[in-house]
């Protein structure tokens, strides 16, 4: 008995219990449909760590900060001046070492700071996050029409706003927010000039006669120490250069950032500041600033990702702390194993009770054909034929319900999608079930293979048959 024979026996005899055979390929639609739906979305979630780490620079990217052990104040804690100081601060020399380093094509300087922004009766506490601009490319900042990239060495400071650093505003006790109220500022963040005050503690001091030095009336230096009188606190026009691209639903790895360009912010510092310590700058044991500027962080980018590590290694050696994407990576990608894992048990369930479908399908086939298996093995048919033709049968049943519960759970992947695309829960925009081509072409494989391991004791019952008992056999 050849193929084609087997072919066309196995299939007539699918076709001639219909009814049975749609509920037992349908248990397999449902089992493979769970599986892929299920993987789906922890593929989802991978690929949205992939757009993360990316948007932050790629997997080649070290992020290193400096040694500091405490509560995050940048301030020396030398005993004396021929004392060695106990932490170390990244500097512009420390900047151009970074970039000496070995596979390292640049070392970029970032420095952070809390800022206030003032619109209206409007006013924001927020981050500011100065780079140069080879670093605020690296970003790979998707803008809004219209938009670019600060400009420097215009001598006017230029914002670029996250896309929901809108939501961040409220009136000046604090009050009637965004999240709140549910109705955003009337502040137009493209094309409204604003107020950045980089001096909040002074800011506050002018806002709050408490503030006042008893006895003295003026203002201290917004640390309580009573040394050198804090001036009142200036107010910069700003302007934007533009916006992160997306509404306050689109959530990104720049939501709530607002960026400029470091080489202008710097001399507004020096000059506002002058006498005094610029905020996360480092300082003297008596409090007074150091000529050198210092960074919150640096972004080191190395020219091959083999690379990463030990590049990581030499930068920890020299006394920083040196964090990677692909740190990040492989701590995320455990946990989405595990995810997966579980997600696909559970599809998995589904899948099992389908497999018991066919074992109990294919057992009561043997049980109404007892007789025709007698009469083919008289006949001559092999027993490698008679359970060759089993098997198909039951590859059969798995063949057509993995085809068509991939093709439903492509569309109930699409559904997702589009559902959580146009209301954007949770603030996710993108592909929350992201189905690659293997894992359909593996899901029907899989069914392929349940089908026939399901199958396959049914299939040596029908060759144990003794060939005179089948035919007698009513």
């Amino acid at each position: 008995m050849n193929w084609i024979d087997l072919l066309r026996m196995s299939s007539g005899n699918l076709k001639r219990r219909k009814l049975r055979t749609f509920l037992t390929v349908l248990g397999v639609i449902i089992g493979t449909t769970s599986i892929v739906v299920m993987i789906s979305l922890g593929l989802g979630m991978q690929q949205m760590i992939y757009q993360e780490i990316e948007q932050s620079g790629g997997l080649n990217t070290i992020t290193v900060s400096s040694g500091s052990t405490g509560n995050g104040m940048t301030s020396y804690s030398s005993g004396g001046a021929g004392e060695e100081e106990k932490e170390k601060w990244i500097t512009d020399s420390v900047v151009e070492q970074f970039s000496q380093i070995e596979h390292v094509v640049s070392a970029q300087p970032v420095y952070r700071m809390s800022v206030m922004l003032l619109k209206g009766g409007y006013q924001s506490w927020t981050e500011l996050i100065a780079m140069t601009p080879e670093g605020l490319a690296s970003q790979n900042i998707d803008l809004a029409p219209g938009g670019r990239l600060p400009q420097t060495g215009t001598g006017q400071l230029e914002l670029l706003y996250g896309n929901g650093i809108i939501t961040s505003f409220a009136d000046k006790k604090g009050n009637n927010s965004y999240y709140e109220t549910g109705e955003l500022p009337d502040i137009d963040l493209a094309h409204d000039s604003m107020f950045l005050v980089l001096d909040e503690a002074g800011y506050q001091a002018g806002q709050d006669p408490s503030a006042m030095s008893a006895g003295t009336g003026e203002q201290t230096d917004g640390e309580g120490t009573g040394q050198n009188p804090t001036k009142a606190a200036k107010k910069h026009a700003v302007h934007a250069s533009g916006v992160v691209a997306g509404d306050v639903d689109f959530y990104n790895s720049h939501y709530y950032n607002v960026y400029c360009d470091l080489d202008t912010l710097k001399p507004m510092l020096k000059k506002e500041f002058s006498g005094r310590a610029i905020p996360g700058q480092p300082v003297t044991k008596s409090g007074k600033p150091y000529k050198e500027f210092s960074y919150t962080q640096a972004q080191v980018k190395v020219d091959d990702i083999h690379a990463v590590d030990e590049t990581a290694a030499m930068i920890r050696q020299m006394g920083f702390q040196a964090d990677t994407n692909v740190e990040y990576l492989e701590s995320a990608k455990g946990q989405l194993k595990i995810i997966q894992a579980v997600l696909g048990g559970i599809g998995a369930v589904s899948l099992l009770v389908a497999a018991i479908g066919i074992a109990n399908t294919m057992m009561m086939s043997i049980y109404e054909r007892t007789k025709e298996i007698g009469v083919i093995k008289v006949l001559g048919c092999s027993l490698r034929n008679i359970k060759e033709m089993f098997l198909m049968e039951a590859a059969f049943i798995g063949l057509l319900g993995g085809a068509i519960g991939s093709i439903l759970s492509y569309i109930i992947s699409t559904v997702i999608n589009v559902i959580v695309s146009s209301s954007k829960a949770m603030g996710i925009e993108g592909e929350i079930s992201y189905i690659p081509l293997w894992l359909i072409m593996a899901a029907v494989v899989f069914a392929v293979f349940v089908g026939m391991a399901a199958g396959y004791f049914p299939a040596l019952r029908a060759m144990r048959l003794s060939p005179l008992a089948a035919i007698r056999n009513d």
